[in-house]
């Protein structure tokens, strides 16, 4: 006999109340004990049927890949994270899942857009890491439940979940200056964008709180790529411009370029030079020594963004909501203590 709820609650140690908003998909529940019910439901034989078919609209998610100037890639493990995150809770909830890809840079952009009005979508999860205002504005406008991932915008009230930038440098900045005595540098990326302009913040906002003045931060602009960000900062090394003895980089991708640069110019990391990076990407774990870094938890974006949609779908009308996934720091092995400078210029 398939085991009842009632009993799949007993077994679990926990209410029915939880249980019943685990199997029907409703807010009230982590993931981890929506899964944990869902699994255990399998195991024992639990009868899905009673779940009623109305709990999913007829149509699909569309995760929608947008792209700008082709500066962020999709298939990298950053995004790939994230979708793995969407397509559990989409799997969990029975909705299908579709994956697109939308270039402003595509002569069809404007029609693939309205395609979209008339497709089997019934809700977008957009990942807008390149978008500013003007770009949200035609997905706005289809009256389609929207999540936007990875930006917010000011102007226009729209659900988002998105990464507290702001938090991840104010730490990283922090523990540069607690761990090295001395004032970081920053390598800043090229290419603007909201999640680097709110990095900025966050630094800067670290060097006022600590007494220091904003100004006597070296700051080298860097190519937003482990080459193009090893090249630049060769060239200036080569051009004699005044090196920091630290670092905050708006991303992995700069920091590992410039640690490449670093060591072609016999310069030890960390005992030169220590450096941190934003994102925790596998390549911040490949170069020698390892890269600290702020970890941002990619795959739990995707899940609550698509939890936020599922919400809307479920219950329209709902006032739109921004999310902030805090980060933390993973210490590694690029930067050193002060305490062993200071030995180092003792002996």
């Amino acid at each position: 006999m398939p085991i009842t709820a009632k009993e799949l609650a007993e077994r679990l140690h926990l209410s029915a109340a939880a249980v019943s908003m685990a199997l029907n998909n409703k807010p009230g529940v982590s993931t981890s004990t929506r899964n944990m019910v869902t699994d255990a439901a399998r195991k024992y034989g639990y009868d899905f049927t009673r779940i009623s078919e109305k709990q999913t609209l007829d149509g699909s998610i569309y995760f929608v890949y947008y792209t700008k100037h082709g500066n962020i890639v999709a298939d990298t493990p950053f995004f790939s994270e994230m979708l793995e995150g969407i397509n559990i809770e989409c799997k969990n909830a029975g909705y299908r899942l579709k994956i697109t890809y939308l270039s402003e840079e595509d002569e069809t952009f404007d029609r693939q857009i309205t395609e979209l009005k008339f497709s089997d979508c019934i809700g977008i999860i957009l990942l807008g890491t390149e978008m500013i205002t003007d770009d949200f504005k035609p997905f706005h406008e289809l009256k389609i439940p929207v999540v936007l991932l990875d930006n917010w915008f000011e102007t226009i009230p729209c659900d988002s979940v998105i990464i507290d930038n702001f938090q991840g440098a104010y730490i990283a900045a922090s523990y540069l200056m607690h761990k090295t005595k001395m004032q970081p540098g920053y390598l800043k990326s090229s290419y603007p964008l909201h999640n680097f302009s709110e990095r900025s913040a966050g630094f800067f906002q670290a060097i006022k709180d600590h007494g220091l003045s904003s100004s006597k931060s070296v700051l080298h602009e860097l190519t937003p790529s482990v080459d193009g960000a090893c090249a630049d900062m060769l060239q200036i090394i080569d051009n004699g411009t005044k090196l920091s003895s630290c670092y905050f980089a708006d991303n992995d991708l700069l920091a590992v370029g410039a640690m490449k640069a670093f060591r072609q110019r016999s310069l030890r990391i960390p005992e030169d030079i220590s450096i941190i990076g934003f994102d925790n990407v596998p390549v911040s774990n490949v170069i020698e020594p390892a890269l600290t870094t702020i970890n941002v938890p990619k795959k739990y974006m995707g899940e609550i963004a698509a939890q936020r949609l599922i919400s809307l779908l479920k219950n329209p009308g709902q006032n739109p909501v921004k999310t902030a996934i805090t980060t933390s720091l993973i210490k590694k092995g690029s930067v050193i203590s002060g305490i062993s400078l200071l030995k180092k210029g003792d002996s």
